[in-house]
């Protein structure tokens, strides 16, 4: 009883410093990636990505409910991040207790809770509104549970824990399918041991069934919300049973895949990468502890079961999922996508870990004596390990202050016109927008319309109705058979929308281009405005228009690769030259009198916000380059062929100094070779 009380108290001690870590980092803004749109969904009560994750979503609901009520919170994204913090310090109690139930409270429960609390992965996916902290939560508990059955002394204990085993495997099935690799590698052995043990029945069986199904429940969520249809932002049909079970299955974004694509990744390649991740986040000692923990067990009959079932569910998920994950890791963003899967496989190799920490130390002290040296020993190890991990991480992780995805779509709302439609494209600008006009109220106005949601059949079905004032000319956009029955392509969207503003965020899909026969894209910022083909488009005003559009003060390049605030920070720094690079390719397309008037706007754009900003995106130099020598080209109008030509030379210069290895490098030193030439010979015919 001793021992259960105290192992109580460590997890419970785990469990609030880690949540005091947590909370203190945790975002109060909204972050990238999917959390605007799983933010709206708890919102607006409605059904998010597949497969719908209704656990995830009502508890966000009530998180925002009863945090403002506690004065936790400012505002709905907050509320939701600090559900994930208190979720994720939940999960590193389940593994500090399964560790304490194995082998006893001490350095190794804290080592596997505390350490896997800490690890980078964990960390920063636990201070943001994101699925992966509650199924850490789902792990932790299983794991306890498990450990728990195995250690039960009898049939009335097996039998509640297999049960409550059970109702925990099925509510952890609603929130990431992930765990599925889990559940078919325990649900086996928990009937063997029961069969065993001569517990198992029929009635049992029935019974431990319906505990699962139960679990399971919440998915009855995504029908209710979707045929109450009260959501303005939501995702499918799930009123019928092919509607829901597409969704369950992920069968628009591709079932046991990443993504709806047809790249592929080498098996190999992604288990390399996986590897990597443990050398470097992990920390070599932890490494060598889990696999110490393996050793170990293995020398008792009774103490290896555990070990090697969560070796068995490590190996099972970690070679599926290296060959499901269809994502292009070469890539940091894709990459960090990746990467937060392998959560599920850590859990196991720190609950290792901390076994193999917890019985080297009974190993030594029943071998050599001195319980309290290899003790002490044990805990100053457990807190090296821990706080060289707080050390290299706490910086990364600390996301107290950001605000850059938030301030990126609040930049985008207020530049939008009044009344405006917007088309917006992929996860950065759809989710962080939703998530503003539809929690936070901002700019009720204009109207939101996901171009990639517009191609499915449900959308203008189930959404249309709350898009007042937007104008579907049939059932869906098919951007490769237009002329199919019930579809329509853009430029027929774009025809039966023009009394209002329509603007494309970010960029439109190259399958379907009818729109360039009646609409051009201007470009306003990070997106572009969409007008008639007839509309007459004034350069000056429209640079003065767009000059500096945004307030937008972050330095470039200075977020991690594979963040989202990184990808925002750079669209923030590109729209800057938009309007420049528009004018240079719309003097590059004409031929008259303009052509020379643009080429000139363009450079002087160009060369104002070079010389604003000392550090500044590569391709700027190219194009004040490449906007220096066409000027030049085309009579100067005003400017000295001179300067113009050492603008040239220098930005081509500082262009391959900063990109050495891009495709055109050598055509570019020829071109160099060449200006640098032409300006000699201008030099010298000047020269009295």
């Amino acid at each position: 009883m001793v021992v259960e009380q105290r192992s109580w108290v460590l997890t419970g001690a785990t469990v609030a410093i880690v949540a005091a870590i947590y909370l203190q980092c945790t975002q109060k803004a909204l972050p990238g990636g999917d959390s605007g749109e799983l933010i709206t969904a708890a919102c607006e009560l409605g059904v998010a990505h597949p497969p719908g994750y209704p656990v995830f979503t009502l508890l966000a609901w009530l998180s925002l409910t009863l945090m403002p009520t506690l004065s936790l919170s400012v505002s709905p994204a907050h509320s939701i991040n600090l559900l994930s913090s208190l979720l994720g310090a939940g999960a590193s109690g389940g593994l500090c207790f399964t560790v304490c139930r194995l082998a006893g409270p001490g350095p190794g429960a804290v080592l596997a809770g505390w350490g896997f609390a800490v690890s980078r992965l964990c960390w920063q996916w636990s201070v943001v509104a994101e699925v992966f902290s509650l199924n850490n939560l789902f792990i932790g508990l299983i794991f306890s549970l498990t450990a728990s059955f195995h250690c039960a002394g009898s049939a009335t204990q097996r039998s509640k824990i297999a049960h409550l085993g059970a109702l925990c495997c099925g509510l952890g099935l609603c929130n990431q399918h992930t765990l599925v690799l889990y559940v078919v590698v325990i649900i086996p052995w928990v009937l063997l041991c029961l069969y065993s043990h001569r517990e198992l029945s029929v009635s049992g069986l029935m019974s431990l069934g319906l505990c699962f199904l139960g679990g399971l429940l919440p998915y009855v969520y995504l029908p209710i919300s979707s045929y109450v249809n009260s959501a303005r932002w939501s995702w499918g049909d799930q009123t019928s049973s092919s509607g829901l079970l597409t969704h369950l299955l992920r069968t628009e974004y591709g079932t046991f895949s990443l993504a709806k694509t047809d790249g592929t990744v080498k098996f190999s390649m992604m288990l390399q990468a996986q590897l990597d991740h443990c050398m470097a986040d992990l920390s070599i000692p932890v490494l060598v502890l889990a696999g110490l923990g393996l050793v170990l067990s293995s020398w008792d009959r009774r103490r290896c079961v555990v070990p090697w079932l969560l070796t068995a569910m490590l190996l099972l998920y970690s070679l599926f999922f290296a060959w499901r994950a269809n994502l292009d890791i070469s890539r940091p963003l894709l990459l960090g996508v990746v990467e937060r899967f392998w959560l599920q496989s850590d859990a196991v190799v720190f609950v290792l870990a901390g076994l193999g920490l917890s019985w080297t130390h009974s190993g030594l002290v029943t071998r050599l004596g001195r319980e309290g040296l290899w003790s002490a020993g044990g805990w100053l190890f457990t807190v090296g390990i821990l706080a060289h991990m707080v050390h290299s991480n706490y910086r990364e992780c600390d996301q107290s202050s950001n605000t850059v995805v938030e301030r990126f779509g609040r930049e985008l709302l207020a530049s939008v016109p009044p009344g405006a439609i917007v088309l917006t494209r992929g996860d950065l600008p759809g989710n962080s927008l939703r998530y503003l006009h539809y929690c936070q109220g901002l700019r009720p106005d204009v109207s939101l319309v996901d171009q990639e949601m517009m191609t499915y059949s449900w959308y203008v079905a189930k959404l249309g109705q709350h898009h007042r004032g937007v104008h579907f000319p049939g059932r869906w956009w098919d951007p490769v058979q237009t002329e199919k029955e019930d579809t329509f392509s853009l430029e027929q969207f774009l025809s039966y929308n023009t009394q209002r503003p329509l603007l494309a965020c970010i960029g439109l899909p190259d399958g379907d281009p009818s729109w360039e026969r009646s609409f051009s894209r201007w470009p306003l910022g990070v997106c572009d405005l969409l007008v008639p083909a007839k509309e007459h488009f004034h350069p000056e005003e429209w640079a003065r228009r767009t000059h500096n559009i945004y307030n937008w003060t972050e330095p470039h390049n200075s977020f991690p690769p594979g963040s989202w605030e990184r990808v925002a920070n750079e669209e923030m720094w590109q729209a800057r030259m938009k309007t420049a690079f528009f004018l240079f390719d719309l003097a590059d397309r004409i031929q008259g009198d303009g052509k020379a008037r643009l080429f000139e706007l363009s450079y002087t754009l160009y060369k104002e916000i070079v010389e604003t900003y000392p550090d500044y995106p590569p391709n700027w130099d190219k194009n004040l380059a490449l906007a220096s020598e066409r000027l030049l080209r085309s009579g100067s109008l005003g400017h000295s062929p001179d300067s113009l030509l050492t603008c040239s030379i220098q930005h081509f210069s500082l262009y391959l100094d900063k990109e050495p290895t891009d495709p055109q490098a050598a055509a570019i030193r020829t071109a160099i070779s060449h200006l640098l030439q032409e300006r000699t010979r201008l030099r010298h015919s000047h020269t009295p």
